[in-house]
């Protein structure tokens, strides 16, 4: 999952054996130890609104029964992000994602221990999930500490696969979706999403010393590393961010059916996940396919414009049936 290194208001949990011998090491970070699930709950909540803008319009587009859900989801996955992204070195961060997999091992038999697992754990017995996709998650983070660059799309499209795929998975779940044909429909959204993100960052990631456009590309477009460095995008670069962005397209496109095909409760929120995301690559297009002179964003109002359109797609398409 990327989402760029940003400072946390959450402190990061003590990810040494000590801690997890002594509850009392969660306090000390900041994390509430207590064991009752609505503690948890309330946890989670307040890691997803306070980190992820969308959640409450998000949440808003699903039955009430799905959203603390959603939220523990999102914790797990944001709480792991965070563990990689702001850790001092990559070996602390490689060392502490090792013990939130722990943490996800003793989750899935039974023993959760941090506040985000005992919300989840309720979350994984109430939807029968698989173990896979949040290993996938984790692992993905760890391949962040050790590769900073892609040679092709194929490579690319491997670590979304871990990194983004995973969580339109887990939600589809939620509702028994595991249908190959919806998961593939999935697939292609949440890839989708993860590359208009990985465009819109190019300056973002390149400070950060990663850099997702794929080699082969740039060297098919001429464009070089140092070109990353310029204050704005030279033509070269244009051309090659128009090419990948007709590559998210392409990729919404092809997962766009799920928003009328999907589990009914889920196809608003999809619609505006789809509509989301070209409304990044339309932004990014309008600022001429340079994202090094600025971060292309959508508005408040674009997004409350497609969270209404995401409804009346869903009213449409029930009449249709």
């Amino acid at each position: 999952m990327h989402t760029g290194s940003r400072p946390s208001p959450f402190p990061t949990p003590p990810h040494h054996e000590a801690a997890r011998r002594d509850p009392a090491a969660w306090r000390l970070a900041g994390v509430p130890v207590a064991g009752d699930l609505a503690s948890a709950e309330a946890f989670c909540r307040a890691v997803a609104r306070r980190h992820y803008e969308n959640f409450t319009v998000a949440t808003r587009l699903v039955p009430p029964r799905l959203r603390q859900h959603l939220a523990n989801v999102y914790a797990f996955a944001r709480w792991a992000d965070d563990l990689g992204d702001e850790s001092a070195t990559p070996a602390e961060a490689t060392a502490a994602l090792a013990d939130w997999r722990d943490e996800l091992d003793a989750c899935f038999a039974g023993h959760p221990r941090h506040p985000v697992f005992i919300a989840l754990a309720d979350t994984i017995r109430g939807a029968d999930l698989d173990r896979e996709p949040f290993e996938n998650l984790i692992t993905a983070f760890e391949q962040d500490q050790t590769t900073s660059h892609y040679q092709t799309r194929d490579e690319l499209v491997e670590y979304c696969r871990r990194s983004a795929d995973p969580v339109g998975r887990i939600v589809l779940a939620l509702e028994g979706c595991r249908d190959p044909t919806l998961v593939a429909m999935s697939d292609s959204i949440c890839t989708g999403l993860q590359l208009v993100n990985f465009w819109q960052d190019v300056r973002r990631d390149r400070l950060a010393g990663r850099v997702y456009l794929p080699r082969e590309d740039m060297e098919r477009f001429g464009v070089d590393e140092a070109m990353l460095d310029e204050s704005t995008a030279g033509t070269a670069l244009r051309r090659l961010l128009a090419e990948e962005v007709a590559w998210a397209r392409r990729c919404f496109h092809a997962g766009e059916p799920l928003a009328d095909a999907g589990p009914a409760v889920l196809r608003p929120a999809i619609a505006m996940f789809v509509g989301g995301g070209r409304a990044v690559a339309d932004a990014i297009e309008r600022a001429g396919f340079d994202t090094l002179s600025r971060r292309p964003t959508v508005g408040r109002w674009t997004k409350a414009t497609l969270a209404v359109r995401a409804w009346w797609r869903s009213l449409a398409s029930e009449g249709r049936r």
